[in-house]
């Protein structure tokens, strides 16, 4: 019979002590959304991604809250340049774990506006609330959209992100808010039938003729937007990002929003719901847009009723 010594013990515990801390450092090593956090914590929810990813306690973060009353006029934010946004792509959607990006060939092309370069697309992804609620990752005085459209691009010198994330403008990302409608976004479709087609992590295929501009608002409704230096808004949060965010937003039926809501999994067997991150601190930072005129359609419709108030004055006297 074989002797058990107590070195030998001693060895079979650090032998299993150290499985269980590689299992758990692996399983917090993976970062999650607020919704997928739970009990059992098994991935980093966050609250505390900076402490596996140190950019993403940086001061230059994203998303955060625009305060419309505290954003400054910048007269050289002038129409934004774009190129291939309405040709006809096949594009590939994989489930990330955390999300679905949809592949876009590098001839679509972004520039003006202030960029400090020309810019080539890389994918689009969406960020969404559960059935219909509130899941936009910026808010705007407060408020948070239902939906959020992000399409990343990167300087044309650059051949992938990575690269993109060690130039703190490397990476330009064009931001749309989605406002519920009474009908269905015909052009939309597209994207939610993609999705359906990649319920689980690792899985992809291909969404046949997607043309980007159709599913943005007109383009002569672009010339109002919002503009700021930030970060990617997942890990590892790098501070590369000019930020774009346009004011029309994209309608998108109340059942659209539901079925994104419900086509896809997290990594971790979870419904993908909620996938946003909240608003950062903006750490001194200038916000700025692009048109002189902030007027907001309720305050317009206040001021035609003063002037019309006033117009009635002057008549009677």
């Amino acid at each position: 019979m074989r002797q058990v010594t107590p070195l030998s013990l001693t060895m079979a515990f650090s032998l299993q002590l150290s499985v269980v801390l590689w299992s758990v450092s692996f399983t917090t090593a993976q970062w999650c959304y607020q919704g997928q956090y739970s009990c059992n914590a098994t991935c980093s929810d966050p609250s505390v991604w900076f402490t596996l990813f140190p950019n993403c306690g940086g001061d230059r973060q994203s998303p955060i809250n625009i305060v419309t009353s505290k954003v400054r006029h910048d007269p050289a934010l002038t129409e934004l340049h774009f190129q291939g946004y309405h040709e006809a792509h096949d594009v590939t959607v994989e489930n990330m774990g955390h999300s679905a990006h949809f592949t876009l060939p590098p001839t679509l092309r972004l520039s003006g506006g202030q960029l400090p370069d020309t810019y080539k697309a890389l994918q689009f992804h969406l960020h969404w609330g559960t059935d219909a609620s509130p899941g936009s990752e910026h808010t705007l005085d407060g408020e948070r959209f239902p939906m959020e459209l992000h399409i990343v691009h990167i300087k044309e010198r650059y051949s992938t992100l990575e690269e993109a994330e060690n130039d703190t403008s490397g990476i330009a990302l064009l931001a749309f808010f989605f406002e519920e409608s009474a009908e269905d976004n015909t052009h939309f479709a597209v994207v939610a039938e993609g999705l359906g087609r990649v319920r689980y992590t690792g899985n992809s295929s291909t969404v046949r003729a997607v043309r980007l501009g159709d599913i943005m608002p007109a383009t002569e409704e672009l010339h109002r937007y919002y503009r700021y230096r930030g970060s990617m808004t997942t890990p590892s949060c790098d501070q590369a990002v000019v930020w774009t965010l346009f004011h029309r937003t994209i309608p998108v039926s109340r059942r659209q929003l539901v079925t994104v809501s419900r086509e896809l999994v997290f990594w971790t067997g979870k419904p993908m719901a909620d996938n946003f991150r909240p608003a950062q601190w903006l750490n001194g930072r200038s916000v700025f847009r692009s048109t002189a005129d902030p007027v907001l359609p309720s305050a317009a419709a206040a001021w035609l009723c003063v002037l019309a108030v006033l117009g009635l004055h002057w008549n009677v006297h």
